[in-house]
C-alpha cells in the first residue's frame, strides 16, 4: 500500500519571544499559516521492519537526523508497530530556510502513517507526538491558521486570512535557528502586537495584517547575514504591500494583492537571488 501526502511550508505571519524556559527552550508567540509550497512524502508499506528515507536533494539527511525517520520511529515504538515503511521525500520547500520543511515532512509522516497503519490517533494526539520532535511539527500537524504559545506547542486555530500572493525569496545561506536564538537579547527585542494580528486574522483585514506583522527573531538574523537585509529592502522597493523575514531566516517574504505588482517584484527579485516562489497562502486545512 502507498500513500501520497503533501507537507505545506509555512510563514509567520508575527513572531514573538518572551523569555528563555528552564527547559533551555524559548517560550514563543506565533501567528502562522501554510502556502501553496509543499513537499510531496509518498510512504509505501514494507515487509521489513525498519525505515528507509529516500531522497534525492542532497541536504536531505537519509537516516535517523531526518525529521521524517523521527516521526515514523517515534510512532513505531510507541504503538510497537511491527511493520517498516519507505518514505520518499520530493522536496520542493527550501532547506532550512525558516519555512517549517523539515517540521512539514514530520507532520505529513506523521498524518500518513496513522492512516497506513490504522493507529486511530486524533489530530491531538498527532500534534502532541509532533511537538516532541519540534517545534513547529504540533503546527504542521493541524495546518491553516493558528495562533501558538509555549515552544510552538499549544495551538488555537484561527480562520483563512483574506487571499494573497505571497512572495518568497530565499539566498544562497541557510540560517541555524539555534544560532540566531543564542544571539537573541531578550530585554532587547521589539515585541509585535499579538493580540492585533489575532484580531487582525480574524477580521479578515489584509491591511491590519499588513500592518502589524513582526518577527522577534529579525533584528539577530539581518545583523548576521546582511544578503537577508538586502533582500527585504528590494523586495520593499519594488512595492510588496508587506515584507518581513519567516521564522528565524533567511527567507524573506512580501504580501501582494495585485496581480500586476506581483509580476514586477517577482522578476525584480529573480535577478539576484535564485530561489523565488509566488505562492497563495492555504489558509484553512
Amino acid at each position: 500500500m502507498k500513500l501520497l501526502m503533501k507537507a505545506p511550508a509555512k510563514i509567520n505571519l508575527s513572531l514573538d519571544v518572551l523569555k528563555k524556559r528552564e527547559d533551555g527552550y524559548h517560550e514563543v508567540e506565533m501567528v502562522m499559516t501554510t502556502i501553496d509550497l509543499a513537499d510531496r512524502i509518498e510512504l509505501a508499506a514494507m515487509n521489513e521492519d525498519k525505515i528507509k528515507i529516500i531522497s534525492h536533494n542532497r541536504f536531505v539527511p537519509d537516516d535517523q537526523r531526518n525529521l521524517a525517520y523521527q516521526a515514523a520511529k517515534l510512532l513505531k515504538d510507541r504503538y510497537a508497530v511491527k511493520e517498516g515503511v519507505t518514505i520518499s521525500i520530493d522536496k520542493i520547500i527550501p532547506v532550512a530556510a525558516g519555512l517549517a520543511g523539515g517540521s512539514s515532512d514530520a507532520a505529513a509522516t506523521l498524518r500518513g502513517l496513522n492512516t497506513l497503519w490504522d493507529l486511530r490517533l486524533t489530530v491531538e494526539e498527532l500534534a502532541h507526538i509532533g511537538s516532541e520532535i519540534g517545534s513547529d511539527v504540533a503546527f504542521c500537524v493541524h495546518g491553516g491558521t493558528a495562533l501558538a504559545k509555549g515552544r510552538g506547542e499549544k495551538i488555537t486555530k484561527l480562520p483563512a486570512p483574506p487571499n494573497c500572493w505571497v512572495i518568497l525569496a530565499k539566498p544562497s545561506i541557510g540560517v541555524s535557528t539555534a544560532d540566531i536564538y543564542k544571539n537573541l537579547d531578550i530585554p532587547s527585542i521589539q515585541h509585535p502586537d499579538m493580540n492585533a494580528m489575532v484580531q487582525a486574522v480574524k477580521d479578515q483585514s489584509y491591511d491590519e495584517i499588513c500592518s502589524h506583522m513582526g518577527n522577534a527573531l529579525e533584528a539577530v538574523t539581518l545583523k548576521l547575514h546582511p544578503e537577508v537585509l538586502h533582500i527585504k529592502e528590494q523586495m520593499e522597493r519594488f512595492g510588496a504591500d508587506a515584507v518581513m523575514m519567516s521564522g528565524s531566516g533567511p527567507t524573506v517574504f512580501g504580501l501582494v494583492q495585485h496581480d500586476s505588482r506581483l509580476q514586477r517584484i517577482y522578476n525584480g527579485l529573480r535577478g539576484f537571488c535564485a530561489q523565488v516562489f509566488a505562492v497563495r497562502m492555504l489558509g484553512d486545512d
